[in-house]
């Protein structure tokens, strides 16, 4: 089943927000919505399931996932730059 993962990061928390999340229908509404809106999408599977299960919309992402989300954001800031 397809899984979405909807993420923001303001330099002032210094950490990233799960904004929404979501599986099939909602995974592609997230998705559709995101490319409506012009906003980056990155496909990490393994981020996903590890957002679909451990994580509540409005939280910060977890220490575990830091690494992927590190990844991540240097992709998009790379992007921005450019």
């Amino acid at each position: 089943m397809k899984k979405a993962s909807a993420v923001c990061y303001n330099s002032e928390e210094g950490i990233p927000r799960l904004l929404a999340k979501g599986r099939g229908w909602e995974a592609e509404k997230i998705i559709a919505l995101a490319k409506e809106s012009g906003i980056e999408i990155i496909e990490d599977t393994a981020l996903a399931a590890l957002l679909d299960a451990g994580v509540n919309p409005g939280n910060f992402i977890p220490p575990w996932c830091w690494e992927a989300m590190a990844r991540i954001l240097a992709f998009v800031f790379s992007k921005e730059e450019g």
